[in-house]
């Protein structure tokens, strides 16, 4: 269980581009418009760097999370979880109709290898208290910084995922490069791959459901809506695969329609 963790260690994590671009409507390339000193890009990230600073003094940005690893074995399109020698959780992922024939399970060793292999789940917030402080602050007509503190608490919960994954890669025992930069890792350059219920990999929201009843994330203040959905908002959940091929794909793709 990680606790308040300092936002000085989630920040450097942070996608700038899905911060200011996705969320705050700025176009174009975040990296390039900085490095030209453009004016509307440089004003909106010291409004955004403000109101960082801001939120690791007071306290409006918490980060908790919760991890765990698990024994794991496939078969099939299926992934098995055990704990002590016994099955714990299951998850069945779709494959691939054409192509590669791709399918989540075949990143984890076969039950038929006679060896277990390990995957690793997680779950993190960023959210608690946000949609409150964002209403008052909407409430007293302050709506860049309601809308922004928002966006910021959503990617915070991105930025600590990433940051949560590279110490899993470490314990893992392959911890990235010394040479690989934060854009390399943020385009995930980096061995294995984590997904979430709902990725094209795996698009049933319902896997929820499992990651919650293994973890119990209600210790964080995290819950499920009955569409499955976490609330609060700014939250991520994961299964995390080490395999040094995985890579992501579209469970969907099948043949092309004429």
């Amino acid at each position: 269980m990680l606790r308040d963790v300092p936002l000085t260690h989630v920040y450097p994590y942070l996608n700038l581009q899905m911060l200011l671009g996705k969320h705050l409507g700025l176009k174009g390339s975040v990296s390039r418009l900085l490095e030209e000193g453009d004016l509307k890009t440089v004003e909106l990230r010291a409004m955004v760097q403000a109101l960082q600073d801001e939120a690791a003094a007071r306290g409006l940005i918490r980060a908790d999370g919760l991890y765990r690893f698990y024994e794991a074995n496939a078969s099939g399109d299926r992934l098995f979880l055990h704990e002590g020698g016994r099955e714990v959780a299951h998850f069945d992922f779709p494959r691939q109709r054409a192509g590669e024939r791709l399918c989540l399970a075949d990143y984890v060793r076969d039950v038929d290898s006679g060896e277990r292999d390990h995957v690793a789940i997680f779950a993190v917030t960023c959210g608690a208290g946000i949609r409150a402080q964002a209403e008052q602050w909407k409430n007293d007509g302050q709506y860049l910084r309601s809308h922004a503190l928002q966006a910021l608490a959503i990617e915070c919960a991105e930025a600590f995922a990433e940051m949560l994954h590279a110490r899993l890669r470490t314990q893992w025992g392959f911890p990235d490069s010394p040479d690989l930069t934060m854009a390399e890792r943020l385009k995930a350059r980096y061995q294995g791959l984590r997904v979430s219920p709902g990725y094209p990999a795996c698009p049933e929201l319902t896997d929820q459901r499992i990651i919650f009843s293994l973890l119990g994330p209600e210790r964080i203040g995290l819950t499920l809506t009955e569409g499955c959905m976490m609330d609060p908002e700014a939250s991520v959940s994961a299964i995390v695969f080490h395999h040094p091929e995985a890579k992501y794909f579209k469970a969907d793709e099948g043949p092309a329609s004429d």
